[in-house]
């Protein structure tokens, strides 16, 4: 009979987005074991790899940021203001700039990886069908392009956004954010 998990996954999944916070793609699964008081044989015996780790990290990220998109949206039902509420939740808790940089590395290193850029695809087409579905309800973007369309420059826009964060930090991420998605959606009519 196999031992009940005293450890769940979520639990473990949260101390690598820290560490991936804290060391970027320079991270060890012996870095994660630590933080989340666990042997590294732990996360291999759960997740297989550290690449396995990774897909599980970036799964559990996309459910993680359409549930926050959906969750700030319902405030604003049917207006331009929940695609840009969403899009903000959807950052998640990066309030500093050094780790949103190392998570961007992250990226950069899961493009490389055939295997973990599919995962990096799913994530940004779950964030972009979630953007679609809200433009689409708002009343309120009388002269903005066709819902996909719109969908894609937002989502551009919001990574853009992140980037240039990281690397230029002036006020919090959310802030420039709202005020860059701000933007765009008053030149489509929101008002």
């Amino acid at each position: 009979m196999a031992r009940p998990r005293s450890i769940d996954d979520g639990r473990l999944l949260r101390a690598t987005g820290a560490v991936i916070g804290r060391r970027g793609p320079g991270f060890t699964l012996a870095d994660v074991a630590a933080e989340a008081g666990v042997a590294a044989g732990t996360l291999i015996a759960r997740f297989g790899s550290r690449a396995g780790l990774l897909r599980a990290v970036t799964a559990a990220g996309t459910a993680s940021a359409v549930a926050a998109m959906r969750k700030a949206a319902a405030a604003h039902p049917g207006r331009a203001a929940a695609a840009r509420a969403a899009l903000v939740a959807a950052a998640g808790d990066l309030a500093d700039p050094d780790a949103a940089a190392n998570h961007l590395a992250q990226l950069g290193a899961d493009l490389g990886d055939p295997e973990l850029r599919e995962g990096v695809r799913r994530h940004v087409a779950a964030v972009e069908a979630e953007t679609r579905r809200l433009v689409r309800a708002a009343a309120d973007l009388p002269a903005a392009p066709a819902p996909a369309a719109a969908a894609r420059i937002l989502v551009a826009l919001w990574h853009g956004s992140l980037l240039g964060w990281s690397l230029r930090p002036r006020g919090g991420l959310a802030r420039r954010l709202g005020g860059d998605l701000n933007t765009v959606l008053a030149a489509w009519g929101a008002r």
